[in-house]
């Protein structure tokens, strides 16, 4: 079987096992929770995360160098970041406005609040101002923030560091050239890690499948189908929609072929831990040129939150529902600023789902108290809206390489295109 058929296998075989250990109503000391469940199971999936994770800073660092380098002798590092930062921005818009939309057809808190769901204990993180944010994206320590992970810190590390090695002459080029070889060795890696994929999906699956609260599921039926149902409408309509219409490609071929990201991205939950399969997706099965994939991706995954705006947008009608309030058209519109300036506002902070839902209802004048509604089913829906992450991510650098001439046609066409194999 395929990679994508083991995922699945994995995933399906995962999910029911918890299914079941859930359905024995096992007690934590047991022998099968304590060493099985929550012993070998979970620090299967725990591995796997980790694994993926070790790879994202040294295979952004080394790529994007490499991809800065290259469009700095070109001059295009302007251009690509203002339309792909737009691009994002416009796409994130539309996913909080369909999910508003959405809402205000279906009323899901007004279901919720006849079965009397019961609120859990939230306190609300502060968001950062815009003068925090702006400045923190300027590392005063690359090297910290590569250890502490902070995305946008590396990548702006890694732009300038490009770009300086597209200026330099000689001294320059024998640099890149090194970059270069550690670029191979670093996907080479990444390809070896994805083979543990079927493994560590599985592993995660099982634990899902034990802690998942169904009764918490069918309280919130109405939310949780209105999010689910808008974050398709927004996979299957909206990224199709754009990407035949700026770029002129078959959205079916593009779907198809990042079916492994969407499906690593939904075990995981994280659009972070996904990166380096997707950006080895989008560079040898899309055909995206690493100039322009080593940009774009890890730039979406960092502030690219279509899923999550749709999630805030679902979420503010349900909780304006449930505790009676009535919001205006200046509250929609002030819903739709917020949630698309706050998918880059709150991108380097731990939590940002939350933390950007508690910044939208205090501009709005909800009480925070509505997000302890929803954590309950907030597991199942930020597997799925992680994975309209990345979809996302992939589509925007498609669409921005073939308007930069920069999409291998070819490798865009070829139903055989291995997302494994070195271009």
């Amino acid at each position: 079987m395929n990679l994508t058929s083991r995922i699945l296998v994995g995933m399906g075989l995962g999910l029911l096992l918890g299914i079941g250990l859930q359905w024995l109503s096992l007690p934590d000391s047991h022998v099968l929770s304590q060493y099985l469940t929550y012993g070998l199971i979970e620090a299967g999936g725990d591995l796997f995360i980790k694994l993926l994770k070790m790879m994202v800073v040294p295979l952004v660092l080394v790529s994007l160098t490499c991809g800065a380098a290259s469009l700095g002798a070109t001059g295009k590092v302007g251009r690509l970041g203002g339309k792909t930062i737009g691009l994002y921005l416009l796409t994130t818009a539309i996913a909080v406005t369909l999910a508003l939309s959405l809402a205000l057809i279906v009323n899901p808190g007004l279901s919720a609040g006849e079965d009397g769901v019961a609120a859990v204990e939230y306190t609300a993180k502060e968001a950062p101002s815009i003068a925090e944010t702006l400045v923190n994206i300027v590392p005063d320590n690359p090297v910290a923030a590569m250890s502490n992970g902070q995305m946008l810190q590396v990548i702006l590390f890694a732009v300038l560091l490009g770009l300086a090695m597209s200026k330099t002459g000689e001294s320059g080029a024998r640099v890149l050239r090194v970059f270069n070889d550690l670029n191979v060795i670093v996907l080479k890696l990444v390809s070896m890690l994805i083979e543990l994929a079927p493994y560590g999906v599985f592993c995660l699956m099982v634990k899902l499948g034990v802690t998942v609260s169904w009764t918490e599921i069918g309280k919130l039926l109405a939310y949780f189908l209105t999010v689910a149902g808008a974050l398709v409408l927004h996979m299957t309509l909206v990224y199709p929609a754009l990407l035949r219409t700026l770029s002129g490609l078959n959205p079916l071929i593009y779907l198809r072929k990042m079916r492994e990201p969407m499906l690593v991205a939904f075990s995981t939950a994280s659009s972070g831990a996904t990166l380096p399969v997707t950006l080895r997706t989008v560079e040898h099965r899309v055909g995206v040129s690493n100039n322009v994939a080593s940009f774009a991706v890890p730039l979406g995954a960092t502030i690219n939150m279509d899923g999550t705006a749709i999630m805030q947008g679902v979420a503010t009608v349900f909780i304006a529902q449930f505790y009676g309030f009535a919001l205006g058209p200046d509250d929609f519109l002030m819903v739709i600023l917020t949630a698309t300036l706050a998918s880059i506002g709150t991108a380097a902070v731990p939590g940002v789902g939350l933390i950007m839902l508690a910044l939208v209802l205090g501009q709005v004048g909800l009480p925070l108290e509505g997000i302890g509604l929803i954590i309950g089913v907030d597991r199942i829906l930020d597997m799925m809206r992680t994975a309209v992450n990345v979809t996302g991510d992939g589509m925007v650098a498609a669409v921005i390489a073939k308007s930069e001439d920069e999409l291998d046609m070819s490798v865009f066409n070829d139903p055989d295109r291995d997302a494994q194999a070195p271009a």
